[in-house]
């Protein structure tokens, strides 16, 4: 397959993943995936562009696709919401090699910041409570679900050598 095809494949199908994964989530347990404090197990995805680049297009579509898409979510998330998961995707990308003792910690936090000062923002303007509140709510939300979730996928990704499925510009 070529590299043009099998990135754009692989963005899709993150893109799709995330969308529909947050759904099945808010479906099943509601507002658990658009509150301030929120535990969006898609975001565990992000832990995919420590592995490949098509993670950062494909995981910004993919949230502007469940934000569009869900009656939870407000008009301006649909561009501040998608653009923290743009710089969260590619700062993660970014610090892909930055590891302490082979966990890459600096990059796991990529989400709660971009999210927090973002997210944070948005939500001090749709609801109020104030910047720094909504801030550590978000970052919470993100840290939790990163250091849980998006460790144990990435250990999964490690262990079973399955990053070699993932296009890279190495290849």
């Amino acid at each position: 397959m070529k590299k043009g095809t099998r990135y754009l494949t692989q963005a899709a199908a993150m893109a799709a993943l995330y969308a529909v994964l947050t759904h099945l989530q808010n479906l099943l347990i509601p507002d658990s995936a658009s509150m301030a404090i929120q535990f969006r197990a898609s975001e565990a995805m992000c832990i995919l562009a420590f592995f490949t680049p098509a993670a950062i297009p494909g995981l910004t579509l993919g949230c502007l696709l469940f934000n569009i898409t869900s009656g939870a979510a407000l008009p301006l998330d649909f561009l501040i919401g998608s653009f923290a998961t743009l710089l969260a995707t590619g700062g993660m990308w970014l610090t892909r090699k930055v590891t302490i003792h082979g966990f890459p910690l600096p990059g796991m936090l990529m989400p709660a910041i971009a999210n927090a000062f973002l997210v944070g923002w948005e939500l001090s303007v749709y609801i109020g409570g104030g910047f720094w509140i909504n801030a550590l709510y978000v970052a919470i939300g993100e840290v939790s679900v990163l250091l849980t979730l998006g460790s144990l996928l990435f250990y999964a990704v490690k262990s079973r050598n399955l990053q070699r499925l993932f296009w890279h510009p190495a290849d």
